[in-house]
């Protein structure tokens, strides 16, 4: 008998975004933001969605996992914070950006997409993960 699935080698690009309220209360309905409501994650977003490897499925592409939340942080004595206050715990609506790369992809395209997204994100430490993984495909 022979399995109905197979296994497809991709790296996991996450991408931890800061929203306000205004730009949170649309991602809460399905909805996405206008970019004068989520300025730098709708950049993002673009970004994603540019000629790159990012979100490659194949038949599908710019595929992205968006999901929100919170993130919570205390910026130290010589932080220059987007959002809060040296040594005051602050909270930040976050939206979270997944998307998959092909292992295969060029690197060069990888490089070019991350910096771009680096160099659009307004936090001063972006939080950015990139991590090995595998995605199970049909047969």
């Amino acid at each position: 008998m022979t399995s109905g699935h197979g296994v497809r080698a991709v790296r996991a690009l996450k991408v931890y975004c800061p929203i306000d309220r205004e730009a949170l209360a649309p991602l809460m309905r399905g909805e996405l933001p206008t970019a004068a409501q989520a300025g730098a994650f709708t950049a993002i977003i673009d970004l994603i969605r540019a000629d790159n490897p990012l979100g490659d499925f194949g038949i599908y592409r710019s595929v992205i996992e968006l999901t929100t939340g919170l993130e919570s942080f205390t910026p130290g004595p010589d932080a220059r914070p987007t959002l809060g206050d040296a040594d005051t715990a602050a909270l930040s609506p976050t939206a979270i950006l997944t998307v998959y790369i092909p292992s295969d992809a060029p690197q060069e395209a990888v490089d070019r997409a991350i910096e771009a997204i680096l160099a659009a994100h307004p936090w001063e430490v972006p939080v950015i993960e990139l991590s090995e993984t595998a995605l199970i495909t049909r047969s």
